[in-house]
């Protein structure tokens, strides 16, 4: 019997405080900020530079976009604009009341959002869709405008 308790004793001893952890967080957090703000900084005397003025560079997008990937899905419409053929899905949420709220967050950034409804392996997907277009190569390079904001954006073919 008091082997038991001797080994029980021993057993929860060793276990390791929060409080430990959090000081050993601490500690390297103020490490690491004495190291960023004792970094020398190093600058360099600038010159002037002429600057001659030039016309402006237009650039026509690469007309091939045969290699931008294409999901294609039957959707529904659950609310928002009809959909075009060619549509860039932002996100891609189980719970509808999710992609509402994104939806109305791209409303006030001046988009025209949709979400559809998808049913991939029985389950309901809400997808939202920023931009929608007649053409695969519109769509693609509205995605590629919204990667930067959006990253994992995708273009869907409505069946």
């Amino acid at each position: 019997m008091g082997a038991a308790v001797c080994a029980v004793f021993a057993m929860t001893s060793c276990k390791s405080k929060e409080s430990a952890y959090k000081k050993a967080y601490e500690k390297a957090k103020a490490q690491q900020e004495t190291v960023v703000n004792t970094t020398p900084v190093t600058t360099q005397p600038t010159t002037p530079v002429a600057v001659t003025p030039t016309a402006p560079v237009t650039t026509t997008p690469a007309a091939d976009y045969s290699n931008v990937q294409v999901r294609t899905e039957a959707v529904s419409l659950v609310n928002g604009a009809p959909l075009k053929a060619y549509s860039v899905v932002i996100g891609s949420f189980s719970v509808q009341s999710n992609a509402t709220a994104l939806s109305t967050t791209l409303s006030g950034k001046g988009y025209t959002p949709r979400v559809v409804k998808a049913v991939v392996n029985g389950a309901d997907w809400y997808r939202v869709i920023a931009t929608s277009y007649d053409t695969k190569a519109e769509a693609a390079q509205s995605r590629a405008a919204l990667e930067g904001q959006y990253p994992g954006a995708w273009l869907l073919y409505k069946k």
